[in-house]
């Protein structure tokens, strides 16, 4: 299977629309925003290493599950 430039840019330019998405997201939950879950509306929250061995941000249904390693 061969992948055209156009094809390869296209996929490289959504990558990195979704690692801004991503990142602008944890910005706001870590200075204490509420946001909300794209698919079931549920709030977002925090799992630190002192809550949680599995550390993150997700929602209560599991559909956001961003895992986030504390160093």
């Amino acid at each position: 299977m061969n992948i055209d430039i156009k094809q390869f840019a296209a996929l490289q330019k959504a990558s990195k629309a979704s690692f801004f998405e991503q990142q602008k997201l944890v910005k706001q939950i870590m200075l204490g925003k509420t946001v909300l879950c794209k698919t079931c509306q549920q709030p977002l929250t925090l799992h630190t290493p002192e809550q949680s061995a599995l550390t993150g941000i997700r929602c209560v249904k599991g559909c956001t599950d961003i895992a986030l390693d504390f160093a």
